[in-house]
């Protein structure tokens, strides 16, 4: 089983908040081999932003902030390598599947992304801190589940 994870639920797993707790046994169960985890290559720009702004805001100490940026890379990094994370790359042809969701939904195109890259990567469920994105993915078929509820 494939479980995709857009830049909000990616940031709880670094930052306590709530469905913090969700995004960590994911990520638990991946570790242990019960699924694998998914996610675009533009979530990992967006999750350093995230985290960033976080500290730019006061949200997050320097030091914090250092400690979530880097346990990120560093986890991230080890998923790869053992094979427990897909990364979808940002390609034109998903990008131009986008340009329809756009349109019938009306939503951001990084949010478009998500569903593109889900779809495309396989997976039938996706994790997320946006209602709105999470009501999109259901009408395209997808089991979202929405973290902040």
């Amino acid at each position: 089983m494939i479980i995709y994870l857009d830049t909000s639920a990616m940031v709880k797993r670094y930052v306590l908040e709530k469905g913090s707790n969700v995004v960590s046994e994911v990520y638990e169960r991946a570790l242990e081999g019960d699924l694998t985890l998914s996610f675009s290559a533009w979530n990992v720009g967006e999750v350093l932003g995230v985290l960033d702004r976080y500290r730019r805001r006061g949200w997050l100490s320097a030091r914090d902030y250092h400690t979530a940026r880097n346990a990120f890379v560093l986890e991230t990094l080890r998923l790869l390598k053992l094979g427990l994370v897909k990364v979808v790359p940002v390609k034109t042809g998903l990008l131009i599947k986008t340009w329809g969701l756009i349109e019938k939904y009306h939503i951001y195109e990084a949010d478009a992304l998500q569903l593109i890259s889900a779809i495309h990567v396989g997976s039938k469920q996706l994790l997320t801190g946006d209602r709105r994105l999470a009501e999109v993915a259901r009408e395209e078929g997808l089991k979202a589940v929405y973290l902040e509820a």
